[in-house]
This record gives structure tokens, C-alpha cells and sequence, in this order.
């Protein structure tokens, strides 16, 4: 499946219309499955259901199973692939997690089989005590905290170099980005999704097939507003500085400020506001 369409529209403008083509981003729904249990006797649930934009379908399931807390580590996969349902489903829509006989499955935890819808909140977190019961299971190396700090002309920068990669907004200019940077500016890892959790997922699926994790010597980027669940997802991922250009919620500052993650919001037009964790960024001291 391609990410963009082709469709016709009718394009008014005060003192015109004209009827032309034009690319849309693809919405379709991905359905997540997880296959545990003894290899001759293999189980099946389904986890999730996520409005998606087609493409990294892999990253972002394992992604989302291990900001979930569902895997920990990329060596208890077996395999990943997509479903077709006897040849019912033609479409890629369906993507089976199969993991290794070894590793046990939280069922309970697994019976809220949310439906996430593109513009997906909280999806199904009650509250931020679900973050902590996550990250007690995590490797002790997943919440340590490093030294980085980076500049005011840094964060600016930020966006210029986005613009230069983020292919398919170009033309449909209808995705969310999520973009992962190193300590001197270079994009390690950039996805693209029509929601932003859907973004950020495929980043850390990336990461955990490449070996990158915990990236807590990485900036993340999102085009996006901050919302608590990309927060969650970063704190799995030991993600220290988040840079959104939309806004925080109220909840997304508080679950930060609670993990100790730099959180700066509203970047735009040469300005941005820090929310939390102001001692990783290099400010003047007369502006203190």
C-alpha cells in the first residue's frame, strides 16, 4: 500500500474554480495480533486496532507493543508479519507479532483491545500510575539520565532541517512527522504518519530492531501538539528532551515534569516555550 492518493477536487478561490488532481494522505486501519506460547500450541489475541498511514506497518507494531510495556526487548520476537485471514483480508492490514515461547503475556493487561483512532489521546490510559507499574519492569538502563544539554540555536534549527526530509507532507501536506535527532543535529531516525502516536511508535520499532535503545542520548522532534501518551511512549523509550511545535496538555507537562523530561512546546517562528526540565537547555544567564 502507498501512503499518498490520488483524488479529484473542485479548488475555489474568490474569483475562481477549476477542477484538478491532487494527493491525499492514505488513512486504514492496521489491526496488531500477538502470537505467544508453546511453538505446537501457539495462542492469538488481538492488542490493538490504530488508524494508520501505510508504510514501516513492522516498526510500528513493535513499537507500540514495547512503549505498551507488552516486549521489553527485540530478542523476544520471533517474527513479524502480515495477516491475510485464510485470504479473506487482501488488503495489508493485519500484522501478527509472534514471540518466543519463553516470553510470558500479561493477558489482563491485554484485555483493553482498544481501538485507537488517528488522532488518538490517552488510548486507554486511566491515569499516570500506568506509567509507573511500566517502568518498574523496564532494565535498570532504561531510566538512568545523562548529561545532555543542548542550545537555544539548536532547538531552532530544528524545524529547517525537518522541512528537508519529511517527503510525503510535501505533497499532501497532511502528516504528523516524528523525527529523531543526535547531539549535533543530524536525523538518526524520521517517520511520517497521519497520527502522531503512529509516528513516534514506528521511531521506536526502528530503534529496537536497530539496537538504538534507550535513546537517551537523542533530541525527538514532533510536528505534532504534546499529549500524555507521547510522553508514556518516550519515557519507555528514555527519550530526556522532547521538542513539540504545537502545544502541551496539561496532563503531557505533568507526566514530564514527574520523569524528568525536558519539554518544550510551541516551536515556532524563532521562539519556544520550555515547560519542564529548563537545566538541559543552554541559556543566556541574563535572560534567567
Amino acid at each position: 500500500m502507498h501512503p499518498i492518493s490520488p483524488v479529484n477536487i473542485l479548488k475555489v478561490s474568490p474569483n475562481y474554480f477549476e477542477e484538478k488532481s491532487d494527493l491525499v494522505v492514505v488513512e486504514e486501519p492496521l489491526e496488531i495480533r500477538l502470537g505467544y506460547g508453546c511453538l505446537d500450541n501457539r495462542e492469538q489475541c488481538s492488542v490493538s486496532v490504530t488508524m494508520r498511514t501505510p508504510t514501516h506497518d513492522f516498526e510500528l507494531a513493535l513499537g507500540f507493543l514495547y512503549s505498551e510495556g507488552i516486549i521489553t526487548a527485540h530478542n523476544q520476537v520471533l517474527s513479524v508479519k502480515y495477516c491475510i485471514d485464510g485470504g479473506n483480508q487482501t488488503i495489508e492490514n493485519i500484522v501478527r507479532v509472534e514471540l518466543k515461547p519463553d516470553v510470558s503475556v500479561n493477558l489482563q493487561s491485554l484485555q483493553r483491545n482498544f481501538y485507537a483512532t488517528s488522532s488518538c489521546g490517552v488510548c486507554g490510559k486511566a491515569s499516570i500510575e500506568a506509567i509507573d507499574n511500566m517502568i518498574c519492569n523496564l532494565p535498570m538502563q532504561n531510566t538512568k539520565q545523562n548529561g545532555l544539554k543542548i542550545s537555544i540555536d539548536y532547538i531552532l534549527n530544528l524545524p529547517k532541517i525537518l522541512d528537508k526530509h519529511q517527503k510525503v507532507f510535501k505533497y499532501t501536506g497532511g502528516l504528523h512527522a516524528a523525527a529523531l535527532f543526535d547531539e549535533v543535529g543530524n536525523i538518526v531516525i524520521l517517520r511520517e504518519d497521519i497520527g502522531r502516536h503512529n509516528a513516534l511508535d514506528k521511531i521506536i520499532g526502528n530503534a529496537l530492531t536497530q539496537g538504538l535503545l534507550p535513546l537517551d542520548n537523542k533530541i525527538l522532534l514532533m510536528s505534532s501538539r504534546a499529549s500524555f501518551e507521547l510522553i508514556q511512549k518516550s519515557v519507555m523509550a528514555n527519550i530526556q528532551i522532547i521538542v513539540t511545535m504545537g502545544a502541551p496538555s496539561s496532563l503531557a507537562i505533568q507526566t514530564a515534569e514527574q520523569f524528568g523530561i525536558t519539554l518544550i512546546g510551541f516551536l515556532r517562528n524563532e521562539n519556544f516555550n520550555i515547560y519542564t526540565g529548563k537545566d538541559r537547555i543552554l541559556l543566556p544567564n541574563k535572560n534567567l
